[in-house]
């Protein structure tokens, strides 16, 4: 028997632990091409959210009733898949269940001689990539320049900084919390942080912090602290959507400020991305930002929970501002 966590019911607004249930199953028998596989961490990501809403997507959204699914690494018990055995650490889109079933095809086996697993979750993996690709590719960062990053101490935010500052830029990081504000700048060196709860004139601070105007936003959050940001763009500013966390709980589209005149004066790019528009280039950035870490160049620190039955407490945990990097769960 096994235990898996689906989705109980859409939520309306944050979710919550109503909105999960933990159910015990059989586990079915392995088919060629199949994996049994037992759980090891599991990633809670922003993005989950959309997907627990019916709202059309660039992804289909979860079924009520079904396991919720995510990134995971786990570890092969018995395979009838040809590349894979027993002892083997995958990578790959699995549902919440301490153990399972799946088809191998869309697994990856992963060395944790190279790094610590959980870093395929974040650094090495999903938000690593999406912070490498979006930057590098969209904001064409030039050496000299100042770079904005809202959610900067989350599981992408932490990694776009970091990036920026390797390619010789000016880093200015936005969170709402002192100790992350501490992190961002005695830790990861940013050159600036502004703590977006305790400041009334968002807009006011980034002018005192970017006293040469924003070249490259990074945009991890929207609502009114992007309406701050791109208030102070510079001409040929380029701007990247990269999520919008701050709207994913709303239940009525807000009306922020018209930036389409701002973006018309100062000739900006903003553009919007999903990771997955890379993924043929994923072995790119795996190999630089291996090398980044293994320099020392790049640093990571996760927000761990501990316990399968923990899931739901960590997701919710996200729209709550409790994660410090990447968040993930370990099952022991």
């Amino acid at each position: 028997m096994i235990q898996q966590i689906v989705l109980k019911s859409r939520p309306v607004g944050v979710p919550t632990s109503a909105n999960f249930e933990i159910l015990t199953i059989e586990i079915p028998e392995l088919a060629k091409g199949t994996v049994r596989l037992k759980a090891h961490t599991f990633s809670v990501d922003p993005y989950m959210r959309g997907r627990m809403s019916e709202a059309k997507s660039y992804v289909a959204p979860f079924a009520v009733g079904e396991p919720v699914m995510g990134g995971g690494v786990a570890q092969v018990v018995e395979s009838r898949a040809e590349g894979f055995k027993a002892g083997d650490f995958v990578l790959g889109m699995v549902p919440w269940q301490d153990q399972m079933v799946v088809d191998a095809a869309g697994l990856q086996v992963i060395d944790g001689n190279i790094a610590p697993l959980s870093y395929y979750l974040g650094i090495l993996g999903m938000p690593g990539m999406t912070a490498y690709f979006g930057l590098l590719d969209i904001g064409k960062p030039q050496k000299g320049e100042t770079v904005v990053v809202s959610g900067a101490a989350g599981a992408v935010g932490i990694v776009v900084g970091q990036i920026a500052k390797i390619k010789g830029c000016r880093v200015v990081g936005i969170a709402g919390d002192q100790s992350k504000v501490d992190y961002l700048i005695n830790d990861l060196g940013f050159d600036a942080a502004i703590n977006y709860k305790t400041e009334t004139n968002i807009a006011g601070v980034l002018a005192a912090v970017c006293p040469d105007g924003v070249d490259v936003y990074f945009d991890n959050v929207g609502g009114e602290i992007s309406d701050a940001v791109i208030s102070q763009i510079n001409k040929g500013a380029r701007i990247i959507i990269c999520g919008q966390i701050s709207l994913y709980n709303a239940t009525s589209q807000p009306v922020g400020p018209r930036i389409q005149p701002t973006i018309l004066k100062k000739s900006a790019l903003m553009q919007g991305f999903i990771v997955s528009n890379y993924a043929s280039r994923f072995p790119e950035g795996f190999k630089a930002l291996a090398e980044w870490v293994g320099s020392g160049q790049l640093k990571y620190t996760n927000t761990t929970y501990h316990g399968f039955e923990k899931l739901p407490e960590a997701f919710i945990a996200l729209f709550e501002g409790k994660n410090l990097g990447k968040l993930i769960v370990e099952v022991k």
